[in-house]
């Protein structure tokens, strides 16, 4: 109970891109915004996937009434199957939200477990005595929304991630008139978008891209066309269908997330294709090379994605000639610079030409797009989400510029408990919050200790000391013997590792000489001489790893 406050609890997203998950608490009522993943950082070693800590409300169990969505990009979806194995709970997202959301449960077998609700743009969804209305908004995936939450302590708009785009490629632009409209009957705070917030001006219209397009498409009319971009794009692939079929082009698709996005949007009539101009990859080879063009994944040089296949030569059906003409269409998230140019200079190598300038716009708002939002909503509280601490701290530049006071813009923590009314808002707690990393079919299982150890083998290598122990004497009868991995190349450190040996039986016999039978502090003793040899000789810090076997005494 919370005393007729309304309690915000962000969960992840903030100080960080991906992982965007919030909870609103009033009363007996908690809802949950978004759920998403995050991608592994450098130093991430083996780890897939990272999810959000949900134990807040795992504990809280019985007063989570639902999950809203505002789009269906991975770091809004992508934790929802893992999350709801844990939370038996309804959700509720748009048409194509809901379709890439049941695709992931039909993955993990899921589909049939979870109440799911499709929603429409002005529908409205109570949750005992909270309610949330979806709100049309514009994003570089069709189908996002913003949400105006309700409760008797005032209206809280959160945005998702938005652009303000007048013309859009499907379906109509943001409705700015219901944000003018709670605008006007009083919003007690807004939780806007900061990914763009350091950029000025605007985000070009997603129609801006279609016009590079059909250029690209003009100017290299005898080559062979090979677009990637984000498959989550529905729009940009869609211009890029318009191209081809202006220019008499087949279309294929390539790549697991690209095809099953765009045959999900597809089906559902978010996509229109015309008949026989998407083809089979394995049909590719019965069109000259400039009747076709190929989209696909890689776009942000992802090491197993289909266009970083195909510049390496792996893929199976399509390799580089030259004169063809690559186009990526997206910009290099942060962190993934290197990986992306590694992949330009490989094509180029083949003889491919590269376009990467003019062919993308971003999703999301730049500064005077939110001024605008904050213009017609005018908020009490501004509450930046969605980016870095940078970019939360841009926001909070752009709203104290359009009037918000210092003191009422309120820059949180991920797992901070924010209280909020019509007359305060302040930080009265923090809940458990943090990371989950997945790792092949485990999740959770792989915590910082683990990652630490994968760290040190990375860097330094390991050693494995075995030797066989009579039991009770502790006379040593095999070994030591010493092996490594990662660290030295035996053949060329013949001495070395005869000197590490010697030192191994030197632990041995003062262990021996104190009597010492713990199997453990035998151990200890081992790893402690051998790290102290190795450090001095070489300034390294491999694992050790003793491994003490025992005779069967037969």
């Amino acid at each position: 109970m919370n005393n007729g406050k309304m309690r915000i609890i962000p969960l992840g997203g903030l100080d960080q891109i991906g992982m965007n998950i919030t909870a609103f608490e009033y009363n007996n009522d908690i809802i949950v915004v978004d759920c998403g993943l995050a991608f592994p950082e450098d130093d991430m070693l083996g780890i897939d996937l990272v999810i959000p800590d949900t134990t807040y409300l795992e504990e809280n169990i019985d007063r989570v009434r639902g999950m809203v969505i505002t789009h269906g990009h991975e770091d809004h979806i992508g934790a929802i199957p893992y999350v709801l194995q844990k939370l038996s709970i309804p959700l509720y997202a748009t048409k194509l939200t809901m379709a890439l959301i049941e695709g992931k449960l039909q993955e993990h077998e899921l589909l049939d477990n979870v109440e799911r609700h499709v929603v429409s743009f002005s529908d409205v969804v109570k949750f005992g005595e909270i309610s949330v209305e979806f709100i049309k908004t514009n994003h570089s995936i069709t189908d996002a929304c913003a949400l105006a939450i309700s409760s008797p302590v005032g209206v809280i708009v959160h945005t998702g991630d938005f652009k303000v785009d007048y013309t859009p490629v499907f379906g109509d632009p943001i409705d700015l008139a219901r944000f003018a409209q709670l605008g006007s009957s009083g919003v007690l705070a807004l939780l806007c978008d900061s990914t763009n917030a350091e950029r000025s001006g605007f985000t070009n219209s997603e129609k801006t891209v279609g016009r590079a397009f059909d250029n690209i498409f003009s100017d290299h009319a005898t080559s062979r066309l090979i677009v990637a971009t984000f498959s989550s794009n529905v729009d940009r692939v869609q211009q890029i269908f318009d191209a081809a079929q202006r220019y008499g082009r087949k279309v294929v698709l390539e790549g697991r997330s690209m095809v099953n996005i765009i045959k999900t949007a597809i089906d559902i009539g978010y996509v229109r294709i015309p008949d026989g101009i998407l083809i089979d990859i394995s049909e590719i080879k019965n069109y000259p090379d400039e009747k076709t063009v190929i989209i696909t994944t890689g776009s942000q040089g992802e090491s197993m994605a289909a266009l970083s296949r195909i510049a390496s030569n792996m893929h199976k059906t399509v390799s580089i000639k030259p004169g063809d003409v690559v186009v990526f269409s997206s910009n290099p998230i942060p962190g993934n610079e290197k990986a992306v140019f590694k992949v330009i200079n490989e094509l180029s190598l083949k003889g491919a030409e590269v376009i990467f300038q003019d062919t993308h716009v971003s999703g999301h708002a730049c500064q005077e797009e939110i001024k605008l939002i904050y213009t017609l909503t005018k908020p009490k509280f501004a509450i930046p989400v969605h980016g870095e601490h940078r970019h939360l701290m841009a926001q909070k530049g752009v709203a104290v510029d359009v009037g918000i006071p210092k003191e009422n813009v309120l820059i949180l923590s991920n797992g901070q408990i924010l209280e909020i009314d019509s007359e305060s808002a302040k930080v009265v707690g923090e809940v458990q919050n943090g990371a989950v990393f997945v790792d092949g079919l485990g999740v959770g299982d792989v915590g910082n200790v683990v990652l630490r150890d994968r760290q040190r083998l990375a860097d330094d290598g390991i050693v494995i000391v075995c030797m066989t122990l009579e039991p009770g004497t502790n006379i040593v009868l095999a070994g030591p013997i010493v092996m490594s991995r990662g660290f030295v190349y035996i053949k060329e450190s013949d001495e070395f590792m005869l000197e590490a040996t010697d030192v191994v039986r030197g632990a041995l016999e003062k262990v021996q000489d104190k009597n010492i039978t713990s199997r453990n502090r035998i151990r200890d003793n081992i790893k402690d001489a051998l790290s102290s040899f190795i450090w001095k000789r070489i300034k390294r810090s491999p694992m050790i790893l003793p491994i003490i076997l025992e005779a069967d005494g037969e």
